[in-house]
């Protein structure tokens, strides 16, 4: 209730009409009483926002996280499963080399021993 020159018109009329100071305080307190209940209410109701807020930039946060996580896991795989093709190719090319130089020598092999054949097979029909 206002204070002031009006509080004295309003005791004045408190007087006239049979209310005791008493009575007109608790009902100013009851009052004031209610708009600190309001200001609590609306406190608690911005804090509850503040932390549903917070908790779902963390919830965004952890998604991000995880989905980070997922493409770095799945990009490893990718790096590894590229290595292990690239050993694979390596030792298919050194079968292949390997195998190539046996097959020449086996040629070259041959080839001198037909050579030594005939060689021996002019020596024999000079004799």
């Amino acid at each position: 209730m206002p204070t002031g020159c009006s509080g004295r018109i309003i005791s004045t009329i408190c007087r006239l009409l049979g209310i005791k100071g008493k009575e007109r305080k608790g009902k100013e307190r009851k009052g004031k009483e209610r708009k600190g209940e309001e200001k609590r209410r609306e406190e608690k109701r911005r804090e509850e926002k503040r932390r549903e807020e917070k908790r779902r930039e963390e919830k965004r946060k952890e998604k991000k996280r995880k989905e980070k996580k997922r493409k770095e896991k799945k990009r490893e795989k990718k790096r590894k499963e590229k290595k292990k093709e690239k050993k694979r190719k390596e030792k298919k090319r050194k079968e292949k080399k390997r195998k190539e130089k046996k097959r020449k020598e086996k040629k070259r092999k041959e080839k001198k021993r037909k050579e030594k054949k005939r060689k021996e097979k002019k020596r024999k029909d000079k004799t």
